[in-house]
């Protein structure tokens, strides 16, 4: 052989662990599913995320919304993917810790049926009423209830939503008996109480705070542990009579079961970088009213075993079924 074809096939030979490096993950496009409808808060997770994603990889990352039957359409979808890193999941808390007590059987496995990758945010919910509504409180609203058990009506975004289950916790605590009147989203409810059609509900507090600031309904608590810092004024459920109460949802990146190791570690390293982030704590994280949880793989899995048991409790002592 040349001199001179020898080195060149020992140069490329040489050069194939560090070509391959470079087609590391991804090198293609990446989707990430969303299972809401687009214009909702987890939607604008799903393409903050994506966004970022795409920036800091140089591939496409598209968001596909596969709405409906209380998250299952995404998680089946999901579950039964290539365990490749390219499909992903923005994951609500009722996919994993209710509605494996809502329904008698799930297209997927809530635990085994899915890597976890990172927590992303919880979302306090706050508590709103109809500004005719003669209640300023909690206190009074529980007072006001229990004069007329049955005759307030609540919105919430779907049977099993946390707009529900978080109502149905409240009841149970304060010993309080509403009626249910269920959307196909939190929007449409939340104009119900504006309009006065019914006259309270859980709703995010993103969503609460522009209505509430235009007088358009009263916000007397929210969900959160503790007060917010960015509404110190506003007392919690908790604090208002409730001891205990929370009403926060939350959200965390899945992947099907079996990724590797390698690229979970990529993909949480970047998730955790885009909410230190001083641009999207300020412009979206604040802006929303997000908390980040961003942590380890394990971490989440922790967070869904220690919630699951409460609203299993919770959604067992109402006798609410999944549709």
């Amino acid at each position: 052989m040349p001199r001179w074809l020898a080195a060149a096939v020992l140069a490329s030979l040489l050069a194939l662990p560090a070509a391959a490096q470079e087609v590391g993950y991804p090198n293609k496009p990446v989707t990430v599913i969303v299972p809401a409808a687009p214009g909702g808060v987890t939607d604008a997770l799903g393409r903050t995320l994506a966004q970022r994603f795409s920036e800091a990889w140089g591939q496409q990352v598209i968001v596909e919304n596969k709405s409906g039957a209380n998250n299952q359409i995404a998680a089946e979808y999901v579950t039964k993917a290539a365990p490749d890193g390219y499909t992903l999941l923005i994951g609500p808390e009722v996919t994993f810790v209710a509605n494996p007590s809502l329904y008698p059987k799930l297209p997927y496995d809530p635990v085994k049926g899915f890597t976890p990758i990172s927590g992303l945010v919880t979302i306090n919910h706050a508590l709103i009423v109809n500004p005719a509504l003669p209640v300023h409180n909690v206190k009074e609203l529980i007072a006001l209830a229990k004069q007329k058990p049955g005759e307030l009506n609540y919105g919430t975004f779907g049977i099993g939503s946390s707009g529900h289950l978080n109502m149905e916790l409240f009841q149970a605590l304060s010993g309080t008996k509403l009626q249910a009147v269920h959307y196909k989203g939190a929007t449409p409810a939340l104009t119900d109480v504006m309009a006065g059609h019914i006259q309270l509900m859980f709703i995010s507090v993103g969503s609460a705070v522009p209505q509430w600031k235009a007088d358009k309904v009263k916000l007397i608590a929210v969900g959160a542990a503790k007060r917010m810092a960015l509404l110190p004024e506003i007392p919690t459920v908790a604090e208002s009579g409730l001891p205990g109460y929370e009403a926060v949802s939350w959200f965390g990146l899945f992947g099907p079961p079996g990724m590797p190791t390698d690229i979970v570690s990529k993909i949480n390293a970047e998730v955790r970088k885009i909410f230190a982030d001083p641009e999207i704590k300020k412009n979206f994280l604040e802006r929303q009213y997000f908390e980040s949880i961003t942590g380890t793989p394990e971490q989440l899995t922790k967070y869904i075993k220690a919630e699951e048991p409460k609203w299993r409790r919770v959604i067992h002592d109402a006798k609410v079924k999944g549709e």
